[in-house]
């Protein structure tokens, strides 16, 4: 394709090959990939459109999903690593409302690790879901709520994702112990220092840089609508409302765009992701800059809990809120020890600190597959040949 743009550094030019591959046999649209190699950027590129009468530029930005649950963990480890919370402590310590209905013995690292058993609560839709942007502002609302709600299973006894619900209890953290929302704690001490063009809450002069999110032209998302209604464990943990409303169409609304969702609201770009990626695959530094300490990586970038999970099925893998590879499922390169998030629709992120790679891969056409997307895949594919 004539009009990929960006820079590769030589030697990483197959990585551009397989950009221009997943645009002519892998359904792209409009795209950004980007990678650091030991604290350097060796493949920064973008194509196509991000809507239909705009191209895709430098500064385009566009809605990733869960890739989001990735800088929101970092926002909760750099709490941990400054002594702000103590994993081990109780959530009521911090939030006192939390103990309600025998949440007293939950603990903070029950809610990084998708242990905790509260991925919704009752009667949720009249609230916040998918149906409409308005409720998902009602942060202090939201909370209550959760604090009020009953657990599902017996905390630390099972794994199961909080799709939604994970962000919600982390912001709420960060709010009692901090002050600051989670996306304002973010800007300021991730975002700013790192120059990462990433935002949790997203102020309206940046509207007009937003891509447009396509759906997958596959119906197999129209077909999970009908089975995951708010009647069913799964739609209620998607927050999927009774009029059955879909993700990719909430998140082209700008109203949704400004309101703080952490575990799936994000809106940035593939650079951005792959900076603080490859800060956590430094060690916790990037270009002398230091967020958090090489202990830290290393403590919430371990294996917390495995298993089936007890909401979606298929094989899970957790840390502190990281996503760790499982064999036909999340795929973050070849190394073991990297951890990070996809997003539905396609988008990834993770650190590899054996490869020392932080990569970042963000699109506008979605396609729900199982198990991270084809694009990214070969894109992993392509810049470990390269590296190694």
């Amino acid at each position: 394709m004539s009009d990929i743009k960006g820079h590769v550094t030589p030697g990483f030019e197959p990585v551009v090959d397989t950009f221009e591959e997943n645009f002519a046999i892998r359904g792209e649209v409009g795209a950004e990939f980007c990678a650091y190699v030991g604290g350097e950027r060796v493949v920064n590129i973008w194509a196509g459109m991000a809507t239909p009468d705009r191209p895709w530029a430098q500064d385009t930005l566009v809605f990733v999903f869960s890739v989001t649950k990735g800088p929101t963990a970092l926002v909760a480890q750099i709490l941990a690593d400054r002594g702000l919370i103590d994993l081990d402590a109780p959530v009521a310590t911090y939030w006192p409302e939390f103990a309600a209905h025998g949440k007293d013995r939950v603990l903070v690292s029950q809610l990084l690790n998708h242990t905790v058993g509260l991925p919704s609560f009752p009667e949720y839709w009249d609230l916040v879901s998918f149906d409409e942007a308005e409720g998902w502002h009602r942060t202090e609302e939201i909370a209550a709520r959760l604090a009020a709600a009953p657990l599902i299973w017996e905390p630390g006894t099972r794994v199961g994702y909080h799709s939604i619900t994970y962000g919600w209890f982390v912001g709420e953290l960060v709010r009692r112990v901090d002050g600051r929302t989670l996306g304002a704690f973010f800007a300021d001490e991730v975002a700013c220092p790192l120059g990462l063009d990433f935002w949790i809450g997203l102020p309206l002069e940046q509207h007009g840089r937003v891509a447009q999110l396509l759906h997958d032209p596959d119906p197999v998302f129209d077909l999970m609508k009908v089975l995951w209604g708010p009647e069913n464990p799964a739609g209620a943990a998607l927050f999927i409302g009774p009029e059955r409303g879909r993700p990719i169409d909430l998140a082209n609304d700008p109203d949704y765009w400004t309101a703080e969702a952490p575990a799936v609201n994000g809106v940035g770009d593939a650079r951005s992701v792959a900076r603080m990626y490859a800060m956590l695959a430094g060690g916790g530094v990037l270009d002398g800059m230091r967020i958090v300490s090489e202990e830290s990586v290393v403590a919430h970038s371990a294996e917390q809990a495995r298993g089936t999970d007890a909401i979606f099925g298929g094989e899970t893998r957790v840390a502190l809120g990281y996503g760790r590879s499982t064999p036909g499922g999340l795929s973050l390169g070849p190394n073991d020890e990297a951890f990070g998030m996809q997003g539905i629709g396609g988008s990834v992120g993770y650190a590899d600190p054996v490869a020392e790679v932080g990569f970042g891969y963000a699109m506008n056409q979605t396609h729900m597959e199982v198990g991270t997307d084809r694009r990214p895949r070969a894109l992993s594919a392509a810049l470990y040949r390269c590296i190694t």
